[in-house]
């Protein structure tokens, strides 16, 4: 078996364990975080079965994925990264969700690509939980006005994304942004990586992206 099969399913296992029976059916989707790594470690993933799989790199992504995913239709392929205006009508061709949107205008241009090209991407809004100056996402007092401009051109926003800030507890910002997600009525939370899935699973994230627990470490 190769090592990020077995990596994957360790942390379906523990995930499966910490949740408990009680939440077996609340078990939150596993995206690989794929970026930078080469087919031969992503491979083995998805002859196992795993659909899900993030980049954060527009150009990236298309060298690596157009051609499987062409063959694969059911891959879901997840923007993870920050997304500029100027490579969305290439970005709305390929991927599945975007995870990053966090103005008005990247917000337009996704619609306005999007239905050229008949696609319905599944988006999250990204909101920067720790108010940290070198991170995207939009402020929390910022969230009503942006959920309302993409309800008025259709966008399909089905939650948010968040990052917290490194190197403390995560668990102040993950029960901060469960509530937000909540009071908007939307069902799916993207938060959680290789260094806190699990605290963020007990806080009702619906898609963990982890990289490093799966592929190893980035050289």
């Amino acid at each position: 078996m190769h090592k990020t099969v077995q990596n994957l399913i360790d942390i379906e296992n523990q995930l499966k364990s910490s949740l408990g029976d009680l939440n077996k059916n609340k078990i939150p989707k596993i995206i690989a975080v794929s970026k930078t790594f080469k087919m031969d470690n992503i491979l083995p993933l998805i002859e196992h079965g795993h659909l899900d799989f993030g980049e954060n790199k527009v150009q990236e992504a298309i060298d690596k994925w157009a051609e499987i995913k062409g063959n694969k239709s059911n891959i879901q392929l997840h923007m993870i990264g920050k997304l500029q205006t100027n490579k969305v009508k290439f970005a709305v061709k390929l991927f599945d969700y975007i995870h990053s949107v966090d103005s008005e205008k990247l917000a337009k241009k996704i619609a306005d690509e999007q239905s050229k090209v008949q696609r319905n991407i599944k988006v999250f809004i990204q909101v920067n939980i720790g108010d940290e100056n070198q991170k995207s996402g939009i402020n929390i007092d910022e969230i009503n006005n942006l959920v309302i401009f993409c309800k008025k051109i259709n966008l399909n926003v089905i939650g948010f994304m968040c990052i917290p800030p490194a190197d403390i507890d995560p668990t102040g910002y993950f029960k901060e942004m469960n509530r937000i997600n909540k009071i908007n009525n939307f069902e799916e939370l993207s938060m959680g990586m290789s260094s806190d899935y699990k605290k963020a699973s007990q806080y009702n994230s619906t898609y963990l992206r982890i990289g490093s627990n799966i592929f190893g470490l980035r050289s």
